[in-house]
């Protein structure tokens, strides 16, 4: 699959993400005028609580589990990472009638969603050329 990024017409720093038939927008919040889309840091921490979602929902309706709902809150601290230390807290609210044993089996699941693991447990290889 193939990303496409163009810099859009409206605003300095506004670009436009093609993903296929999807379309969503980044920009920089240096000022109010620059906050007319998430940031790519926003988009970035956006991933890993949208996996963390479906990856629940998907194991819970293999396993007979009631899972009606999962809602994330993240909280980023960012304040370390230029010296290598980027923070992400997440809280998952969990829609059902669940137990306390599927709750803590479902905590666990969450931590082993493909986003999770590719943001902790893989070196990323980064080639970039300028044409």
């Amino acid at each position: 699959m193939s990303i496409k990024l163009t810099k859009t017409a409206d605003g300095q720093y506004r670009q436009q993400v093609q993903i296929g038939p999807h379309r969503l927008f980044a920009d920089a919040r240096i000022d109010t005028q620059s906050d007319s889309a998430p940031d790519p840091h926003d988009i970035y921490d956006s991933a890993l609580a949208a996996c963390k979602a479906i990856t629940l929902l998907m194991y819970a309706q293999r396993a007979g589990i009631p899972l009606t709902d999962v809602a994330v809150d993240i909280t980023r601290d960012a304040s370390e990472e230029r010296q290598g230390r980027y923070q992400l807290h997440l809280d998952l609210m969990l829609g059902g009638e669940l137990d306390a044993a599927q709750r803590e089996k479902l905590a666990q699941i969450a931590d082993k969603c493909p986003i999770h693991k590719l943001m902790t447990q893989v070196e990323t290889i980064i080639t970039t050329d300028c044409k």
